[in-house]
């Protein structure tokens, strides 16, 4: 048999926070026979519900939904362990017969999946990540970027300056290594990908229906109680480091702090979030692959089925 064919294949669906991926995977999954990965990197973790948008059981409808809810807010999940215990499900999957649809808005877990990035152990100092971490609070963590441009200057083509994190890994690499990341992150995809992938995009025609659909799902959020689990994530700020730094909780630590009203913290969860989907429409708009469906279209589910069926037949 062909090694073409032998590969399982895989629907994904991602783009920006607030277009409505629950509700689309949901109903192919009904119509395909499919099973729903989750590849929401804040969605995984236990008792952050509504901070996060997560699928309700009752939104669920009976979906057998993988990687949601499962990990305790104190354990840290990199996109290594995503992507190995995400290729697992979609083995267990197609071997009931059944349809991998893995959906969420973390472009980097579902494009590192869908190209089958291999993640070599690399090598770590934590004397030397402490050491660029106080450098950044000295110089400013606009030093460390430039630094990074004149080492790797195509590697930071695609990190934020203020995305810290990544800049101070990029020069740990390269300062205990040699090696550049772009260099790594290129050496790292197979000639082949692992799956026959169909990678769905949903976004909004217009952006200000974008923007407005976020404003609504925050006014919902903060009725369904997220005040109560953000308080929960400030309380334990020091053992949630990466709920901690997540949209849909750090912006309500003013309050809690005294120094800003709920109305304020309110109104910059709405432009933080405004600000995440502009950088998620980017990710997904360089995955070249990508098939674009706008949610203001009245066909959208018809359109999504069409494509889903070629796919499956072709």
């Amino acid at each position: 048999m062909d090694a073409l064919c032998e590969r399982p294949r895989v629907v994904a669906i991602g783009g920006p926070t607030a277009t409505g991926k629950t509700a689309l995977s949901v109903a192919l999954a009904k119509e395909f026979d499919g099973e729903i990965i989750n590849a929401d990197s804040m969605q995984i973790y236990r008792d952050l519900s509504v901070g996060t948008a997560k699928a309700t059981p009752e939104e669920r409808q009976g979906i057998p939904h993988h990687l949601l809810d499962f990990l305790s807010p104190e354990e840290p999940y990199s996109v290594a362990d995503f992507v190995t215990a995400a290729g697992q499900e979609i083995q267990h999957i197609s071997a009931r017969g059944r349809l991998p649809l893995v959906v969420g808005g973390t472009g980097l877990y579902i494009t590192s999946l869908l190209n089958g990035v291999v993640f070599a152990p690399e090598p770590t100092d934590p004397a030397l990540r402490q050491q660029l971490q106080q450098e950044a609070q000295t110089q400013g963590a606009e030093e460390l970027y430039a630094r990074l441009q004149a080492i790797d200057p195509v590697y930071t083509q695609k990190v934020h300056p203020n995305n810290l994190p990544r800049v101070i890994r990029a020069l740990e690499l390269y300062t205990l290594t040699g090696r550049k990341m772009s260099e790594q992150q290129r050496n790292s995809r197979p000639q082949q990908t692992p799956y026959r992938a169909l990678c769905l995009c949903l976004t909004c025609r217009d952006r200000a229906v974008l923007y407005e659909r976020i404003n609504q799902r925050v006014d919902r959020m903060v009725a369904e109680g997220v005040l109560t689990e953000a308080e929960q994530v400030w309380n334990h700020r020091q053992q949630y480091r990466t709920a901690a730094q997540a949209i849909g909780y750090k912006e309500f630590f003013p309050y809690f702090e005294g120094t800003g009203s709920l109305a304020e913290c309110i109104q910059q969860l709405k432009q933080a979030t405004r600000q995440y989907a502009k950088r998620q429409l980017t990710w997904f708009r360089h995955q070249s692959d990508a098939v674009w469906l706008y949610v203001e279209d009245p066909d959208l589910l018809q359109q999504v089925s069409k494509l889903v069926r070629d796919f499956l037949q072709n």
